[in-house]
């Protein structure tokens, strides 16, 4: 049996936040930073220098700060993310 173990959600919210995806699947989001203006259950927009950027969640991952955060981490509403 081959289990995968799943990641501990992130108890954050990151609307507002200043961030930089360090590594995408999607390698033109790869370096980009800036605000958080919009999360969704599956989705990240942020407001960068030149313009807005969506990006998939479950297919980066971010640094915030210090901290970097898979994107499987902060999958899902946020309500239910914080409650966990």
């Amino acid at each position: 049996m081959n289990m995968q173990k799943q990641a501990k959600p992130a108890r954050t919210v990151l609307i507002g936040e200043t961030i930089r995806i360090v590594s995408s699947k999607n390698k033109s989001l790869e370096g980009i930073g800036g605000k958080v203006t919009d999360e969704t259950k599956n989705m990240l927009k942020i407001m960068t220098p030149k313009g807005e950027k969506t990006a998939i969640k479950d297919q980066i991952t971010i640094k915030i700060g210090d901290k970097t955060i898979n994107g499987e981490q902060i999958q899902g509403k946020i309500e239910a993310r914080i409650k966990q």
